[in-house]
């Protein structure tokens, strides 16, 4: 309960695009609820009786657990590429390190395998009479932790490398001005780049490793419209400033209507492997002078709307 009820937040987007980005990886994923949700799971322990004393647990030993499952909830979030508000409320900013992809098939694999491996051999065991030493399991919890934690290492040292080869390029005749490097889940030796520059955005393949070649002239280019009054009356608005702040790399487009001009900002879409089901937009009205007219935050309508 502990480990997976940060997610609760998730149930913010039945209330609409604005809770869903006030809520979402936010409150609920900082340090401060970790404690709150461990001292929640471990309270109903501290108010039951054990039968007997070789039945008792510390309460100590309870609260640590269930802070321990927090606690890694929150670490694996971080090292997906929403990131999560995790100083809150000391901070607002977001702590992303963007070494896993939303869904890493290497991490489901090495957790399965801390869970089916000493199962079978407990099996095994059982069935030949022999007697067990210790808890069932213990020995593959932690190998698979020490797996886990293994991977994320070499996880870290790779998206270095794709951050030093995404810097060290030039894309269209421009320096980059900012760049990340994001996961994807068949491989860790094949990242998804992208790259700001003053006039677009570069989405490209960075492979890493032993002869590994990486070619900028391969990224796929969508050029930012050209700046204008409207454009920054439309990212200065309530909705606009509250949409930025959420969005790693936001994409305007901007449409003249016969009442002005509507301008839509979305984020640039950063995960090929599991796109985030939910994506929210920001649409602004403009007269022809850039006066803000409408504003709202939207579903994306390729997003799922729950």
């Amino acid at each position: 309960l502990a480990g997976v009820v940060a997610d609760v937040d998730l149930l913010s987007s039945y209330f609409g695009p604005s809770a869903y980005l006030a809520f979402h990886r936010t409150y609920f994923h900082s340090i401060l609820a970790a404690l709150a949700f461990a001292l929640l799971a471990a309270l109903p322990f501290s108010l039951l009786k054990p039968k007997g004393p070789e039945t008792k647990i510390p309460h100590a030993a309870i609260f640590s657990a269930a802070l321990v499952a927090s606690l890694c909830h929150l670490v694996l979030d971080t090292c997906q590429t929403d990131g999560v508000e995790l100083l809150w409320p000391l901070s607002p900013r977001r702590v992303v390190m963007d070494w896993l992809a939303p869904l890493d098939l290497w991490v489901l694999g090495i957790l399965l395998a801390g869970i089916l491996l000493p199962l079978l051999s407990g099996l095994v065991t059982e069935e030949i009479g022999a007697r067990r030493k210790g808890p069932r399991g213990r020995l593959g919890a932690s190998l698979a932790l020490a797996a886990l934690i293994l991977y994320l290492l070499v996880r870290s040292v790779f998206h270095g490398d794709a951050i030093a080869a995404l810097q060290s390029r030039i894309y269209r005749g421009e320096l980059p001005h900012k760049v990340a490097a994001f996961a994807e889940s068949s491989s860790p030796f094949r990242w998804h780049g992208i790259v700001e520059t003053e006039r677009a955005l570069h989405d490209v393949e960075v492979p890493v490793g032993s002869g590994s070649e990486f070619d900028p002239s391969s990224a796929v280019t969508s050029y930012k419209p050209e700046p204008s009054p409207v454009l920054n009356a439309a990212k200065s608005s309530t909705v606009g400033r509250r949409f930025l702040e959420v969005a790693r790399f936001p994409k305007a487009a901007v449409e003249q209507t016969s009442g002005g001009f509507h301008v839509i900002l979305r984020a640039f879409p950063y995960s090929r492997d599991s796109s985030p089901s939910l994506r929210v937009q920001a649409l602004i009205d403009t007269d022809p002078s850039g006066k803000i007219l409408t504003e709202e935050l939207a579903w994306v309508p390729t997003s799922r709307a729950i």
